[in-house]
């Protein structure tokens, strides 16, 4: 299915795009056709899924492929734990599409929005000190070549570190092997804490813990923790009754905070005792519930976030400089920073490459300016040996990232061999790897 070019909004509504036209297609066949048709014409192609990236990754003035009818599974191996999915499959459809096999993800970030291929694509994460990104749960990809034809690169294949977490500039993705878990319950812990407590012996907490983040809310002494720890599948469940679940997913973590957002906006000076009373408010209770549901939350606030990867043991100077940061500056920051962890890995463009990983995320309220604070942030972390995360806002350009991966100009070289017409290329491409 084909449709003329129609104007294309990313969720943060921060980037947008005129495509020359969007095409639909509805199983992998059609995929094909419609690159080899794109390419054949001279015309460059652009996949998008769920556009939850901040940045314009999925931004083009070419051809955009519009994957949300490839939903599903294409075909499971219990006996390995391995299920295959089309690209454009929602990751928040996937665990009733897993439950089936006895299977789970092994990890998940606190969003659940995203494609599987786009998800993988940009390095999404979540956190655990033991756990690595999405990308590394990849034992498998299916890419559309420029031709039409299709490259299956599977596991053990010297090609999948960079085709697990490719940008998009490999080829399109027609659907994704993933490395699944026995499934497995999550207990859960969240409370609000002194921040002088959560940093004092981090490091033993992170590594004790499977599954270890926190909050820190800006012009205040405390955060929120959250602490999973993994648990059989056949463990009991407790979940939170449908009361208790609105009142902290609903209403606290939505609808008061959006207001909160809002008002913080429109009068600055109040962000200081509202993020006070927030840090109180989330946190204080314990439960358990299937893994997919302790991991991810619904989050109906729109923001524009920017997220760096430093080394895990730079963590602690690296969050310091930004507290001192924060106050220097005197900005009124509505948002809480949030901190999570990943083990090192071996996907060529992962920001945990090679290296265990903390990562800082820093947000704004979507109708807020987010440049002054956002730059200065960055060069904060890179300062701090950070990488940052490929789906989401910062300014480096190819040159300046070949330094901070050591398998980039390996990642070129493949994408020179797969794409050497640049068919898969948009303007962001063109930055951060080169034209």
């Amino acid at each position: 299915m084909r449709a003329a070019g129609a104007g294309w909004e990313n969720w943060g509504r921060n980037v947008t795009a005129e495509p020359l036209r969007v095409e639909r297609p509805l199983d992998t066949a059609g995929l094909q056709r419609c690159v080899a048709g794109a390419a054949g014409a001279g015309q460059r192609v652009k996949a998008v899924g769920a556009g939850h990236s901040f940045t314009d990754i999925a931004a083009t003035d070419g051809v955009q492929l519009d994957l949300s009818a490839l939903q599903g599974v294409v075909a499971v191996d219990t006996g390995r734990c391995r299920v295959r999915l089309r690209a454009g499959t929602r990751l928040h459809r996937i665990p009733a599409l897993l439950e089936p096999y006895g299977l789970a993800m092994p990890n998940l970030g606190d969003i659940d929005r995203q494609s599987i291929a786009g998800a993988v694509s940009t390095g999404t994460h979540g956190t655990g000190a033991g756990f690595g990104g999405m990308a590394t749960q990849v034992a498998g990809v299916t890419l559309v070549q420029p031709d039409g034809g299709l490259l299956s690169v599977g596991s053990g294949d010297p090609l999948l570190p960079a085709a697990a977490l490719g940008l998009g500039a490999l080829g399109v993705i027609a659907d994704v092997t993933l490395q699944c878990v026995p499934a497995f319950v999550l207990q859960a812990e969240e409370r609000s804490e002194p921040l002088a407590d959560v940093l004092e012996g981090l490091d033993d907490r992170v590594k004790a813990t499977d599954h270890f983040e926190f909050y820190w809310f800006p012009h205040t002494d405390r955060a929120a923790t959250k602490a999973n720890t993994r648990l059989p599948g056949a463990a009991r469940c407790r979940p939170p009754g449908p009361a208790a679940r609105w009142i902290n997913d609903s209403l606290l973590a939505n609808t008061v905070f959006r207001g909160t957002c809002a008002v913080g906006s429109a009068v600055p000076a109040v962000v200081p005792a509202v993020n006070a009373a927030a840090a109180r408010l989330l946190g204080g209770r314990d439960y358990s519930d299937a893994s997919a549901r302790v991991f991810t939350t619904r989050r109906n606030v729109r923001f524009r976030e920017m997220e760096y990867a430093v080394p895990a043991d730079r963590l602690g100077p690296a969050f310091s400089a930004l507290r001192e940061l924060i106050e220097e500056r005197r900005w009124r920051i509505s948002f809480p920073v949030e901190v999570r962890w990943a083990a090192a890995d071996d996907r060529w463009l992962s920001t945990a490459y090679g290296r265990e990983t903390a990562y800082i995320a820093v947000h704004r309220y979507y109708r807020e300016d987010f440049a002054e604070y956002f730059d200065a942030v960055e060069e904060l972390m890179l300062a701090h040996g950070g990488r940052p995360h490929w789906g989401k806002l910062h300014s480096l350009q190819a040159a300046a990232l070949a330094e901070r991966y050591p398998r980039f100009r390996d990642f070129l070289a493949v994408r020179e061999q797969l794409d050497p017409g640049r068919v898969f290329a948009n303007a962001y491409l063109d930055r951060v790897l080169g034209a």
